[in-house]
């Protein structure tokens, strides 16, 4: 049996005036996943227990099988080991956005979404300035870094399970005094964060970026802190050997601690303006060595981020023509196979955040019963299948 899981990021949301009252899924054309409804079925999952943030970190492991209240530990740590970074017992990661923040206002998350290459100077910098003792920097893509505090029992690590902070994505346009780090290590998140004002805001490719009308990048944000969770290989759970397809390294680091196979497309942005085909002829091949494949699309997210709804239904169209059809076309010449549709959480354009509650799915395959659907928040509402922990969904879908 082959298996695909495809995560259009975020994409559940409400009806939009602007889209006839409709939710972007519903006023997408996607035929491909509509098919993969009507010959399967449709139903509904809660992948963030309430006492967790609704994120792609808890949600994708409900989403894979497993119990985020078991084996989360935090987000940073998730990317550090898409990084190749090793975390030893004493060690913490945390993530370090590069974002724009004006009269104390959190005016965008991603500095602009930063390029690539100008988000590794912008990290030079933040080492020239911050790096020493137990602190490392370590540029990751675009505006998604991280800041490592190596720990030992002489000079431990500040942080602890009660530490909080805040997502620089679930504050925007908003003032950013209510929203700083709190708890144990709290300062010295707060510390570097104001650091790091000093020399990013007067930064040199900042009077090139005001010149090109793009967002400066004015200081780091520091969040997401954790520690090396300890996952039980997916194949020992599950009996599958798994591969990942995706731009952005936290699932890139979920697919590692998995014990799955981490496929690059270097033409993956992680953005609106991401490679669609060449995704999904990479989760094509694929399937030709593994049991399972995960092709993970960000943009979807990223619209709702933004506020914009052409642009979410737009990316839903491109994944339904460039990955959902020719996904299922190949599962089809492998003889048994099943494939499961399902954002990890949803995110809002309304609020332009992360959102708690239910998200619809749909899964088709061998031995799966049509049920005439459409895939789309409503028809899952009427869906025979509600699992209100989203890590029994799996085994559900793998036929166990």
């Amino acid at each position: 049996m082959k298996y695909a899981i495809i995560i259009p990021d975020g994409c559940a949301d409400e009806p939009q005036a602007s889209l006839g009252r409709k939710t972007p899924l519903q006023a997408a054309r996607k035929p491909n996943m509509d098919r993969v409804a009507c010959d399967g079925v449709v139903g509904q999952s809660n992948n963030v227990p309430d006492s967790l943030t609704p994120a792609s970190d808890v949600a994708t492991l409900s989403l894979f099988g497993y119990d985020p209240l078991k084996y989360y530990t935090g987000r940073a740590p998730l990317e550090a080991a898409a990084m190749g970074i090793t975390l030893g017992p004493h060690d913490w990661a945390v993530r370090c956005n590069l974002v724009t923040v004006i009269d104390d206002v959190m005016v965008d998350f991603s500095g602009g979404h930063v390029s690539i290459p100008d988000g590794k100077a912008y990290m030079e910098s933040v080492r020239e300035h911050l790096y020493g003792g137990p602190l490392e920097f370590h540029a990751g893509v675009s505006y998604r870094n991280l800041m490592i505090f190596r720990g030992s029992p002489a000079v431990p690590a500040p942080f602890a399970r009660e530490t909080k902070t805040q997502p620089p994505h679930d504050i925007p346009d908003k003032p950013i005094a209510d929203h700083l780090p709190a708890g144990p290590g709290a300062e010295l998140l707060r510390d570097l964060m104001t650091q790091s004002r000093s020399f990013l805001d007067g930064h040199p490719l900042n009077r090139t970026r005001r010149a090109r009308g793009e967002s400066p990048v004015t200081q780091i944000w520091l969040w997401g802190q954790g520690q090396a969770p300890n996952l039980t290989p997916f194949h020992q759970l599950y009996g599958k050997r798994g591969a990942m397809i995706t731009a952005v390294d936290l699932l890139r680091g979920v697919a590692a601690f998995l014990g799955w196979t981490r496929i690059d497309v270097p033409t993956a942005t992680g953005y609106l303006d991401t490679d669609y085909a060449a995704k999904g002829r990479a989760g094509v091949e694929a399937l030709n060595e593994h049991d399972l494949v995960c092709v993970h699309i960000e943009a979807t997210d990223e619209a709702s981020h933004e506020g914009k709804a052409d642009e979410k239904v737009k990316a839903l169209e491109e994944i339904d023509r460039h990955i959902v059809g020719p996904m299922v076309a190949a599962l089809q010449r492998h003889g048994r196979w099943r494939i499961l549709i399902s954002p990890d959480h949803r995110t809002l354009l309304r609020e332009r955040v992360h959102g708690r509650g239910l998200v619809p799915w749909t899964i088709a395959g061998s031995g799966v019963a049509p049920s005439g659907g459409t895939y789309d928040e409503f028809a899952a509402v009427r869906g025979p299948h509600r699992f209100d922990r989203g890590e029994d969904l799996m085994r559900f879908f793998l036929g166990d």
